[in-house]
């Protein structure tokens, strides 16, 4: 008897990944535990172990293909002999079948899943296929089944989706503000991709040819041609894939999508300074590492959002969410790019476990072993550029989040305190907002709580 081994869904957003390289080869024996193969997201590096002891008998997919999750990607045995169908290998390999065992391998069973019973004029579909659809946006009523009885099983979802024509974020988002339907625009953009200008022209009226009506042409400036990127000396090409195609994504996404304001205010900082300086000798021996200003900040900003459920909230339709929980995201820089790996529930841990928390998760992020939803599902986010001597900075909102902290560097410098001029530490703080949520005068407020537990850091304690 054969047991299928899936690509696994690492991380509740997480949709395909791709198999970097196979530990064991074909025939091998293998343990349960024993690590198969690495796998590579959009966000991290992770090890998976086979799940039974027996052989390796089958690789469907080789290292660096990208697949969908829940595909099948090898065989394993419970001896080295036993007869398996090797006429799955290319089904298996396409991604196609995703999680659906190979119906052409009758040595391998398979678990049928139970029939769904559903009224006349309904689809009859599998549960993994309507999760499937519903993960996609897609209406499982106009998918083609092929499973027993026309019944439409996760295969024919993951092909439909595959057929569909490919969407931006930004267009998606429009089109249901629109109520466009998307299968009836014609994408203009790049293979066929359907863009925010192709949804904006059938919302008005306009046929998305790339022809423009002749009076707007005729209207339509011109611009002189300057210097093309074929006609300028290219040192390199960097593909625009991988985790740097999804920090684009997002960020022309928040940029898109959110109403974005930023509020600065300079926040003296001695206070502060002083009592980290008394933390990392007295937490020492206890931490084994330096307590850092972004453990404090992130204390600091966890009490503040409590006291602001505003700021801690996200936009869902047409309603607005305040959150009962406090993840507060820290921006890492990593040589993969930048991640935002979080510190859940950081309104009820104390600084030693926060301060730990942040430095395990930024080893992850750095050598791409974060956990699946330690990067995913943050309701706050902090960015600290101050190591790299900028003093201030407008962040962008790692959406769906409301708001983005950004820290400059703490620097000595004269100012005027009770008429007198004294050196104090000073740093520049950045508070980016989505107005559609939070309003200027709210947000000032919080920030002003920021401000006022970073001069006076006792009251952290409260």
């Amino acid at each position: 008897m054969a047991y299928e081994v899936l690509l696994p869904k690492l991380g509740q957003t997480v949709e395909e990944s791709r198999i970097v390289e196979w530990l064991k080869a074909e025939g091998d024996p293998v343990e349960r535990g024993d690590v198969l193969f690495t796998v590579e997201t959009d966000k991290a590096v992770l090890d998976v172990e086979a799940p039974r002891k027996g052989f390796l008998r089958k690789i469907f997919a080789p290292a660096g293909e990208m697949l969908p999750v829940l595909s099948l990607v090898g065989l394993i045995t419970r001896t080295a002999d036993e007869p398996i169908e090797a006429e799955a290998a290319g089904t298996a390999a396409s991604g196609a079948a995703a999680s659906e065992a190979p119906k052409a391998a009758p040595s391998v069973p398979t678990v049928a899943e139970p029939s769904t019973t559903s009224a006349p004029g309904r689809v009859f579909s599998s549960p993994r296929a309507r999760k499937a659809a519903a993960d996609r946006g897609i209406d499982v009523a106009s998918v083609n089944g092929t499973g027993p009885g026309g019944r439409v099983v996760e295969r024919d979802v993951l092909e439909h989706a595959a057929a569909a024509p490919k969407v931006t974020p930004v267009a998606r988002h429009i089109a249901e503000g629109l109520g466009v339907d998307l299968s009836g625009v014609s994408g203009t953009g790049p293979r066929g991709r359907v863009t925010k200008a192709d949804v904006q022209a059938v919302a008005t009226g306009v046929a998305t040819t790339g022809a423009l009506p002749e009076a707007v042409e005729a209207a339509a400036p011109v611009p002189t041609p300057t210097a093309t990127i074929a006609e300028v000396a290219v040192s390199d090409v960097v593909p625009l894939s991988g985790i740097r195609a999804i920090i684009a994504q997002r960020m022309h996404e928040s940029h898109a999508i959110t109403a974005p304001v930023t509020e600065m205010m300079e926040v003296d900082a001695t206070a502060l300074v002083a009592l980290r300086e008394r933390l990392k000798v007295s937490l020492a021996k206890e931490l084994g590492f330096n307590l850092g200003y972004n453990d404090l900040l992130i204390k600091v900003a966890a009490k503040a959002l409590r006291q602001f459920p505003s700021v801690n909230a996200r936009l869902d339709g047409d309603v607005i969410r305040h959150l009962d929980v406090v993840h507060i995201g820290l921006a890492v820089d990593t040589d993969r790019g930048l991640l935002v790996p979080h510190v859940s529930d950081a309104d009820k841990k104390g600084l030693v476990e926060i301060a730990r928390d942040v430095r395990a998760m930024a080893e992850r992020a750095r050598t791409g072993r974060s956990l699946p939803d330690e990067l995913v599902g943050g309701t706050f986010t902090i960015t600290n550029l101050g190591m790299y001597d900028v003093d201030g900075f407008t962040p962008i909102i790692n959406y769906p989040e409301a708001a983005i902290l950004g820290v400059g560097r703490i620097k000595p410098k004269p100012v005027v305190v009770e008429g007198e001029i004294v050196i104090r530490q000073m740093v520049w703080l950045s508070l980016t907002f989505d107005h559609r949520l939070v309003d200027g005068a709210p947000a000032a407020r919080f920030l002003q709580a920021i401000k006022q537990m970073v001069e006076e850091p006792y009251l952290l304690i409260a």
